[in-house]
């Protein structure tokens, strides 16, 4: 792992038992360790208590203090910790005075729910803070060597999320004949309806789709197919992958 151990500052001390604490969400990156930022590694030095996700890689947690309480809420398909209940402890241990860390994969704002845990807690008055990471979005078509946009190609992306696809607001006609950019998360397992959708609407057979497993740790591998592809024989991976849809995903570089 990369040391990104740092020395806090003076003010960044842990509050008295005797007051409330603060509650910072921090996004954990896409994948490896060393992709967390300088700010969000400096949150978890002085951290009293650490809620990680599943997709958080775990040597972050060793940049919490020795004595930090590490509680994992992860969730995989829907099973796992409950999100109220997870409202609850943050607020338990930012009311008995703690500092909290809220270790998110990726950004806490992209699919990550982010809002409604600070809905949750400035309802109770209790201080949050953000400190941003990098999406997965962004960061497994970079690894891979993807352009989102390209002068030519593509003058725009859309992401979007392949959980319960049914129940998401997605206008499939209006991605469908968009020349955007595509970049699906969370969708390894709904990726054949996805496809089966966007070719309902009109995007050709033959365009482009890369997808990208596990960006940004040693696991990471890539394949090139195309949306006829993608329909017929789905994610040709498991969780977690980036799809990405569009002229552009031709560049992938071939890994794995």
């Amino acid at each position: 792992m990369t040391d990104l151990r740092v020395t806090p500052t003076p003010t960044a001390t842990c509050r008295q038992a005797t007051e409330v604490g603060t509650v910072t969400l921090v996004g954990a990156g896409p994948g490896g360790s060393d992709l967390i930022t300088v700010r969000g590694a400096l949150a978890l030095a002085v951290a009293d208590v650490v809620v990680y996700d599943r997709l958080a890689d775990p040597e972050l947690l060793e940049l919490a203090p020795v004595r930090a309480l590490l509680i994992a809420v992860g969730k995989a398909r829907g099973v796992g910790a409950h999100q109220d209940d997870i409202n609850a402890v943050l607020s338990e241990h930012a009311r008995a005075g703690a500092n909290v860390v809220r270790l998110k994969g990726g950004d806490p704002f992209v699919f990550g729910r982010g809002s409604e845990e600070i809905d949750a807690l400035t309802a109770e008055g209790i201080h949050c803070e953000v400190i941003p990471g990098i999406s997965s979005a962004l960061a497994a078509p970079a690894l891979a060597g993807i352009p989102l946009t390209e002068r030519g190609a593509a003058a725009s992306f859309t992401v979007l999320t392949g959980h319960r696809i049914d129940d998401a607001d997605h206008d499939w006609s209006a991605l469908a004949g968009s020349s955007s950019t595509l970049v699906v998360l969370m969708g390894s397992s709904t990726s054949s309806m996805i496809a089966a959708r966007l070719l309902e609407g009109g995007r050709p057979e033959r365009e482009p789709v890369a997808v990208v497993h596990a960006a940004g740790t040693p696991q990471m591998r890539t394949a090139s197919i195309d949306l006829s592809e993608l329909r017929s024989s789905g994610c040709p991976f498991p969780a977690p992958c980036v799809i990405v849809i569009g002229d552009v995903a031709a560049r992938v570089r071939p890994i794995g």
